[in-house]
């Protein structure tokens, strides 16, 4: 069998599949549960290559890829055809390319730092010439083009699968993740955006959270006065959990599976649930212990509540903000694609309700995992390949820079005070007026609700899904007259990091909160933990 691997290098994970080069089949799915590198969103990426290494992000996302390889049953000799796709700082530290122009907005800085623009076009080279993969003579490494340096193939893919290059109407498509791109096309130009809402919608930063991944909670609804969990089940098929008193955690009816966690969809299907119900009234939940209760021991608390409304809030006010940059209201918005993994298994009628849809959509499709989708493609077809270079020239896009948008900037403030603060909704609205910022209304009550797919990886092959729950990659260094106190280990808030009698200090990165906690470097009463002195193992 000539065998080839399309992968998406996403921000919460990456998700792989090994596929029959000449039938075109998938015979194989891998997915992790984090992103190699340490931290919980892009920024921190960013972040930790730009002040540790550049190399050494690259050496965690490259032994990441060689084990989910493995676990796929890929061999290096057996390999021929390798494609990627993810956002330009995910695929530029695969592949070593410096992203110091990622991570400046203004043009002074770049002009200061001599920060030269990083060719992002489509690509066909040798995977051997990207460090770590030097044993697959054998194979071609396909790398989709950014439509600029900052709105990449990921961006591209759900501009495309959403249908937004053919359809001249006005349309917002959202990938709902850590990331959280988006697109909307007015007047037959694309507006881009990306509102780094955070991994609360990937599960993330959330106490029981998970990605979706089997045994994970991913909906729930009120029966009565209890609450109905639904689980994903080893399929990733949604099926009925638990029935639990959310005020007690009595379980009232046993389901059909259990549960590890939950996702980021029934995060949003727990705080729509629990506002229709009254059980949240903004900013706390209304139960005796502040909790509310779901099966085999999971909760939801306070601290997950306000998680959760920062990352809805970048949310809509990333809506808003493309509407003020395209000129429009939000009242135009009647189309809405939602893609990726929450995109795909959240209820849309639900995050319809809580803004994360804009209220006068009366149509919304879900499309799935459209970056693995594009991946795919460009793995079995080089000429799908360049002809998304040719859509990539052609579209006549705005990419509109959140960092430094004070339309964003108003808007986000608006909406950490309602989720945050307890603003009243008419409050809102009075003051997006205010700061004449487009408007939103109540939620309309006539929702097409079009699910493309079941699942965000509608095939999973013959072989099945394997959930790689350790990605395997880890920082290592020798702390020299080390006192032995274990400090840094012992504050670590996820267990990340591991302490040997010998002064040997060794990092589990998917697990490490990297530049936002860095706990492990104050804690160290002799100052001797250095984050620089760090090495990749096995690199």
């Amino acid at each position: 069998m000539k065998t080839g691997v399309a992968i998406d290098l996403g921000t919460s994970g990456f998700r792989a599949q090994k596929i029959d080069l000449e039938s075109g089949e998938i015979k194989k799915t891998v997915i992790t549960l984090r992103n190699p590198l340490p931290g919980a969103n892009v920024m921190d990426h960013l972040d930790f290559a730009i002040h540790y290494g550049l190399d050494k992000a690259h050496g965690l996302s490259a032994t990441a890829v060689k084990n989910i390889l493995n676990e796929l049953g890929v061999k290096p000799e057996e390999m021929e055809r390798f494609a990627i796709c993810g956002n330009p700082i995910q695929l530029s530290i695969f592949q070593g390319i410096p992203i110091e122009d990622l991570a400046y907005a203004g043009e002074r800085k770049k002009e200061k730092y001599h920060i030269q623009e990083q060719n992002r076009d489509s690509r066909i080279i040798p995977l051997s010439e990207i460090a770590g993969f030097e044993e697959f003579q054998n194979c071609k490494l396909i790398v989709p083009p950014a439509i600029k340096h900052e709105v990449g193939a990921d961006a591209l893919a759900l501009i495309v699968k959403a249908g937004m290059i053919e359809s001249d109407e006005i349309a917002i498509a959202t990938d709902y993740g850590t990331n959280a791109e988006m697109a909307l096309k007015s007047n037959g130009i694309i507006y881009t955006g990306s509102a780094a809402a955070g991994p609360a919608l990937e599960g993330q930063e959330i106490e029981y959270g998970s990605i979706a991944s089997p045994h994970t909670i991913c909906d729930v609804e009120f029966e009565g006065n209890n609450l109905r969990c639904y689980v994903l089940d080893r399929d990733m098929k949604t099926a009925k959990g638990d029935l639990i008193n959310p005020k007690t955690g009595e379980v009232v009816e046993k389901g059909e599976v259990t549960a590890k966690g939950i996702t980021g969809t029934g995060v949003i299907a727990l705080i729509e649930a629990g506002m229709r119900n009254k059980l949240i009234v903004l900013p706390k939940i209304q139960t005796p212990e502040g909790v509310l209760y779901l099966q085999d021991g999971i909760k939801f608390t306070n601290n997950d509540l306000i998680e959760a409304g920062r990352a809805i809030g970048a949310l809509r006010a990333g809506h808003i903000t493309l509407c003020a940059a395209a000129g429009i209201e939000m009242e135009d918005l009647k189309i809405a694609h939602m893609s990726g993994a929450a995109g795909t298994y959240m209820d849309a009628a639900k995050a319809h309700q809580v803004g994360m849809i804009p209220y006068n959509a009366n149509y919304v499709s879900q499309i799935g995992n459209t970056s693995l989708t594009v991946a795919r493609e460009i793995l079995l077809s080089e000429d799908r390949l360049w002809e998304l270079q040719t859509i990539a020239k052609q579209i006549l896009g705005t990419h509109v820079m959140f960092a430094t948008s004070e339309a964003f900037k108003e808007a986000y403030l608006l909406e950490l005070a309602y989720w945050n603060e307890g603003m009243a909704f008419k409050m809102l609205q009075k003051f997006l007026k205010k700061k004449k910022l487009p408007m939103l209304s109540e939620p309309s009550t006539i929702l097409k609700i079009d699910r493309q797919v079941e699942r965000d990886i509608p095939v999973l092959g013959e072989e099945g899904l394997e959930v790689l729950e350790k990605v395997g990659t880890y920082l290592t260094m020798v702390i020299e007259d080390c006192q032995g106190c274990k400090k840094c280990a012992k504050v670590c808030p996820n267990g990340a990091l591991r302490m040997e009698d010998n002064g040997l200090v060794k990092i589990r990165t998917d697990l490490c909160d990297g530049a936002n906690c860095q706990r492990c470097l104050h804690a160290c009463p002799d100052d001797r933990f250095k984050w620089e002195n760090l090495t990749v193992a096995g690199i």
